[in-house]
């Protein structure tokens, strides 16, 4: 099995570096190791996929996030260069289970528990396999039922010319910029051609990075669709339904197993980047009405005037909001579902929607829980489970109910 990752779009022209090996293209011409510079189509293969490596400069990682930066990123595996309407396409062709390696690399910390890192290279399997398996799913976007909503959500979108691109959009994959420890790769060879499974079925195994003690429905941040292994559970030892907690859960400071704040921990399970992000359990940020209502107006077009009120119209299980009004001193606008509500409050992101509102000294103060979408496997609250011995298969049933780990034999 191979998967075709997207690295970067729409560039004139494309700085390549080769290490290593030999790189062959499709005439039979060979590219030894240096610096290239490419501004037409191309498709380089490696002599040797395990000694070849390719580096790309100025990589976007993050995009649109706080976290976003750009960085120097090694890949192995083919390259290639297609041209179309708004520039180069670069491209790299690798094998699944290198892609799963580098991908549960990038996504925590290649020093996480070793059953973490199996319980990772599960979902990142059935992730991406998903849509191989379910060609009809496609991007949704809900359609505004008047001039004053704006409802969007954004799907699993079918990239054109790759199975999946590069970037938190997708998941995170930063080829072998990311040191692999010996965990990393032994936890891939462990659960080699593992999926998640339900009734038959390769799951859509989503995860974020921390639920904020109550892990979300999928209907909350994509279509109107349960899902049933994609329910809300309470994240801790007990599991269960989470119940319809609400403002007062996001207010409070209630035990989880991603309610941790221990450095050490933190420090063996993210990456260096996501460990500049303390505040993740529960967090705050505050705006005055007119820096809301520029974000609004440069967000989504909007100019409702300086922002009045912000009243949550509806939240799912873990208080996270996929309906929110914010009425202003000309006008009112109705957002959702909670990706966009984040957009639209943020110079980059809010960690998440699960927020409560105060007015304090003329300023709009929100209080949140979690960071990220909340769906499927919290990636903190795994990390902490592992931390406590518990083992892959223990972590998958708690997140996902009513699922298996086995071979897809569609």
């Amino acid at each position: 099995m191979n998967v075709s990752v997207g690295l970067t779009e729409g560039r004139a022209a494309v700085e390549v570096e080769l290490a290593g090996g030999i790189y062959t293209d499709a005439c039979g011409r060979q590219y030894r190791p240096g610096r290239y510079r490419f501004t037409s189509e191309v498709t380089l293969n490696p002599s040797d996929p395990s000694s070849c490596a390719f580096a790309l400069d100025d990589m976007t990682i993050g995009i649109g996030f706080h976290w976003e930066r750009k960085e120097r990123q090694a890949f192995r595996g083919a390259l290639r260069i297609i041209k179309r309407a708004a520039g180069l396409t670069v491209i790299n062709d690798v094998a699944l289970e290198d892609y799963v390696t580098s991908v549960i690399s990038s996504e925590m910390s290649a020093s996480c528990p070793l059953e973490l890192l199996k319980a990772h290279a599960v979902i990142s399997r059935s992730w991406l396999w998903f849509p191989k398996a379910n060609p009809s799913r496609a991007a949704l976007a809900a359609v505004p039922a008047d001039s004053h909503e704006v409802i969007r959500w954004y799907g699993r979108q079918a990239h054109r010319d790759f199975d999946v691109c590069a970037d938190d959009h997708c998941q995170r994959y930063q080829g072998i910029t990311k040191a692999f420890s010996p965990a990393a790769a032994q936890a891939v060879r462990a659960t080699a051609g593992e999926f998640l499974i339900y009734r038959g079925a390769i799951c859509d195994a989503r995860f974020s990075k921390s639920c904020g003690g109550i892990t979300e429905r999928y209907a909350t941040a994509w279509e109107d669709q349960d899902i049933p292994y994609l329910d809300s559970i309470y994240d801790g030892p007990d599991g269960g339904d989470a119940g319809e907690r609400g403002e007062q859960w996001i207010r409070a400071d209630p035990p989880a197993y991603c309610n941790t704040r221990d450095a050490q921990v933190l420090a063996r399970i993210l990456p260096g980047f996501d460990q500049e992000t303390r505040d993740f359990y529960r967090w705050q940020v505050g705006y005055t009405p007119a820096e809301l209502a520029d974000l609004i107006k440069t967000r989504l077009g909007a100019d409702i005037g300086a922002v009045r009120a912000i009243a949550p119209l509806s939240r799912g299980p873990s208080g996270r909001i996929y309906r929110l009004k914010i009425t202003g001193a000309r006008d009112y606008i109705i957002i959702g579902k909670e990706l966009e509500i984040r957009r639209a409050l943020s110079r980059s992101h809010l960690y998440s929607s699960a927020f409560v509102v105060d007015q304090e000294a003329g300023r709009f103060i929100l209080r949140g829980a979690g960071w990220g979408h909340g769906v499927g496997l919290c990636q903190i609250g795994a990390a902490v489970m592992a931390n406590q011995g518990r083992k892959y298969a223990e972590i998958l049933k708690h997140y996902y109910r009513g699922t298996t780990i086995g071979r897809w034999l569609g």
